[in-house]
């Protein structure tokens, strides 16, 4: 089994930056993609950033240019940077793994609890 622990969310005031992060671990073999997901209260969740076992990265619109997705693969931890936050940036952040645990032979997605980023003057 893999379990995923992030941290790092809080109050900020606009314009103000956070750096949430994602550490894996349990029986882990392979680690491909790694995303942040977030969700806005009364809203879908949504994805925000995505970063493939190459380095490779995306970024949703809304957060292109401000957000940055980074990862350790020595330390299974995957992180997102936030810059010039906005009011809208607030809502629960989650993180999704696609890894490979021992005994198995397939890609799984697992899911971190969340971690509330609130942005507010």
């Amino acid at each position: 089994q893999v379990q995923l622990v992030e941290s790092g969310g809080g109050l900020v005031q606009p314009g103000g930056s956070l750096r949430l992060s994602c550490a894996a671990s349990g029986s882990i073999l392979s680690i491909n993609a790694m995303r942040w997901y977030r969700q806005a209260p009364g809203k879908q969740r949504e994805w925000v950033a995505v970063i493939v076992s190459g380095g490779s990265t995306n970024y949703a619109d809304s957060v292109k240019g401000r957000f940055t997705i980074s990862r350790d693969n020595a330390k299974n931890t995957v992180y997102l940077q936030m810059n010039m936050l906005k009011t809208e940036d607030t809502a629960v952040y989650y993180c999704n793994v696609m890894a490979v645990a021992y005994g198995s032979s397939r890609y799984d997605v697992y899911w971190g609890q969340g971690t509330q980023v609130t942005v507010s003057s």
